[in-house]
């Protein structure tokens, strides 16, 4: 089997409702969807770089050049081997992670149909089922947040998670606190805050939270070790943890205890699957985070959170929380107890519904040898 066509396809989806963070208010969510064919098998995968450079420099500009000029064009016509093996001819080039994680997806898809077993399978996952947690972004007043929060509590998700940003912060969580008692609450300020806010993130401490998500810059692990010494809550590194070695870097420093997991963010899934070991290896538990994903990312990412170190529950909502019309089939539906189905059919488990896609696509370019 040779990798015969790739094809990329910049689709846009509206979502439900706008998601608000501290980076600003997304109500259309573009993707690249990358598209590999072998010997009558499809891979699918999704690039998750968003319009503009915000939560990274990626974009989906930047991610269909580099995937078009430099990734492609060293897989194309190669035999179809394991996705590690296969990624290493991309390996001198720098960066871009949202786009190798892209095109190593839809060949990890691939490999694993041509083997006849699941993701889940082909990653060493053991779970049949994920906990699910729910992301909330930034809402217009506390009480339409107050709202949500219930919403969420009823559909069953494990654990909340709050958009903050400075002046939407203490007050809020005290809010949440007040109204729905002990509930798994987290914070997430997507790198809103720095060393001068101490006295507001140390006033988040009594709220008794799971862990403050990225407080600090971006490419900050200094500070965060700095903060993580005066806080009893556990701090979780997302932006700052852009590959296995930064994972490592950060765990040394002592620059947060529990590490968020996204595949897009490390260069991959066998990229996540290093950091996930990584932790195991030193007790640290780790979730995987989501970057409003379509069904065929959430089919990866929960593949993924099923391996045994992912212990907290994962922004891994159901396709109906974002999308009216996921792109899969069939959609991703919260069990009773809070909890995802892993697919267990061949490759990502699910179906691609191409007349879906195509209703939602922009723009769409093929490769052949």
């Amino acid at each position: 089997m040779k990798l015969e066509r790739v094809e990329l396809i910049l689709v846009e989806l509206p979502l439900v409702e706008p998601f608000e963070t501290s980076f600003g208010r997304e109500s259309l969510r573009p993707c690249v969807l990358v598209k590999a064919q072998s010997d009558g098998l499809v891979g699918w995968g999704e690039c998750v770089a968003g319009s503009g450079p915000w939560y990274s420099y990626e974009t989906v500009e930047t991610a269909w050049h580099v995937l078009r000029s430099f990734l492609i064009p060293t897989v194309l016509g190669r035999p179809l081997e394991h996705p590690e093996t296969m990624a290493r001819g991309w390996a001198r080039v720098r960066g871009h992670p949202m786009a190798k994680a892209g095109l190593e997806a839809a060949l990890w898809d691939l490999w694993a149909q041509a083997q006849g077993i699941s993701l889940r399978e082909a990653l060493g996952g053991v779970k049949e089922r994920v906990e699910s947690g729910i992301s909330l972004g930034i809402q217009p007043s506390l009480e339409a947040l107050l709202e949500r929060v219930e919403r969420a509590l009823a559909r069953g998700y494990r654990r909340v998670k709050l958009k903050i940003r400075p002046g939407w912060d203490v007050q809020v969580v005290k809010a949440v606190r007040e109204r729905f008692g002990p509930i798994p609450l987290s914070v997430d300020a997507n790198a809103a805050y720095t060393l001068s806010d101490l006295d507001t993130l140390k006033a988040l401490d009594r709220f008794e939270l799971m862990m403050i998500e990225q407080p600090f810059r971006y490419d900050d692990l200094v500070d965060h070790a700095e903060l993580q010494k005066q806080l009893r809550t556990p701090i979780c590194l997302d932006e700052s943890v852009p590959s296995p070695e930064a994972a490592r870097q950060a765990l040394k420093l002592g620059s947060g205890r529990i590490i968020n997991v996204k595949p897009g963010r490390v260069g991959g899934l066998a990229a996540a699957r290093k950091v996930h070991d990584l932790c195991v290896e030193r007790g640290v538990p780790v979730w995987c985070g989501g970057m409003l994903e379509t069904g065929i990312g959430r089919a990866h990412n929960v593949a993924l959170a099923s391996l045994p170190g992912f212990t907290l529950p994962n922004d891994l909502s159901e396709s109906a929380r974002y999308y009216r019309r996921d792109l899969v089939e069939p959609p991703f539906v919260l069990n009773p107890d809070g909890t995802l189905p892993v697919p267990r059919g061949p490759g990502i488990g699910v179906e691609v519904v191409e007349e879906r896609v195509e209703r939602a696509t922009v723009r769409r370019e093929a490769f052949t040898p």
